[in-house]
């Protein structure tokens, strides 16, 4: 497919939030943000967008980096997914992010795309979305009106389509200290650089080996990713077992609702991976 060079556009580069949020405010509808740009200049290059204003966030500091108090996780709206796979505090305690950090496009794409450009492209197939709504994280999201924060399983408004508004900025998530474990497995049809066809997150809290609390999220078997409440008030107060797991296995399929059948997979296959992937990714967390 031929890809012509970039439209002709405007530049801009705050150095501070505020002054992001000013030039968003004075554009408006004729800006875009530039972060990573892995999916933002391809889409000007194809002359699906062409924004007369690209602001790019990437020399705001406050929008950066990776800590942890004894509240959680703060994960800056410009960490790139590589600085996520290389974060042993999310090795280690955030296990379910770093799975899918690990398996999220290329090496090379990974340094330049990050968490909050993924999140806010709102695309089904984001590997990012189910093992955050599955930590319980918070967006931080700044606006010229003020700062507010919403559940990430609540920033999605439709394929491809966030909450948030032309004037907003994702700023960061936060993750609250988990007490569990969490995993993330993808399924997709090349070994690597390939997107989800489903991906499940899960994240278990245990108390003398019953489950004490879980969060089970899907991606890509839905318009946008989702919980599987009911799997979720299934397997709670239970001993997961291969049973067990496979029962909420069965649930969480009929909780999904994919699409429509597509190349890539009908609708048929990915309500079987849903299944199958949600038993697996169960018993790997307690297995953790």
């Amino acid at each position: 497919m031929y890809i012509r060079k970039l439209p002709k556009f405007n530049y801009h580069l705050p150095t501070s939030l505020s002054e992001a949020l000013d030039l968003l405010e004075t554009y408006g509808l004729n800006a875009k943000m530039l972060a990573g740009g892995t999916g933002l200049l391809l889409a000007m290059k194809k002359r699906e967008i062409e924004p007369a204003h690209l602001i790019n966030i990437k020399a705001i500091p406050e929008m950066a980096g990776i800590s942890e108090d004894e509240q959680g996780l703060s994960i800056g709206g410009l960490t790139t997914i590589a600085e996520i796979e290389c974060s042993l505090i999310i090795k280690e305690k955030y296990s379910a992010l770093f799975d899918a950090s690990c398996v999220m496009a290329s090496p090379q794409v990974r340094t330049l795309a990050t968490v909050g450009g993924n999140l806010v492209s709102a695309v089904p197939c984001l590997d990012t979305g189910p093992p955050l709504i599955a930590l319980s994280a918070q967006a931080h999201i700044a606006s010229p009106a003020g700062e507010r924060t919403c559940p990430v399983e609540d920033l999605f408004a439709g394929p491809s389509k966030s909450v948030l508004a032309p004037t907003d900025i994702l700023t960061r998530i936060t993750i609250p200290s988990p007490k569990g474990k969490g995993t993330y497995i993808k399924f997709m049809k090349r070994a690597a650089l390939d997107i989800s066809v489903v991906g499940v997150a899960t994240q278990v809290e245990l108390d003398n080996n019953i489950c004490s609390d879980v969060k089970i999220a899907l991606g890509t078997a839905a318009p946008t990713p989702i919980r599987a409440i009911a799997a979720e008030e299934f397997i709670r107060g239970k001993v997961i077992t291969e049973e067990t797991a496979a029962k909420a296995g069965k649930i969480s399929r009929t909780e999904c609702n994919p699409r429509i059948d597509s190349f890539r997979a009908s609708v048929e296959f990915r309500r079987n991976l849903v299944e199958v992937l949600t038993k697996r990714a169960l018993l790997n967390s307690i297995n953790r």
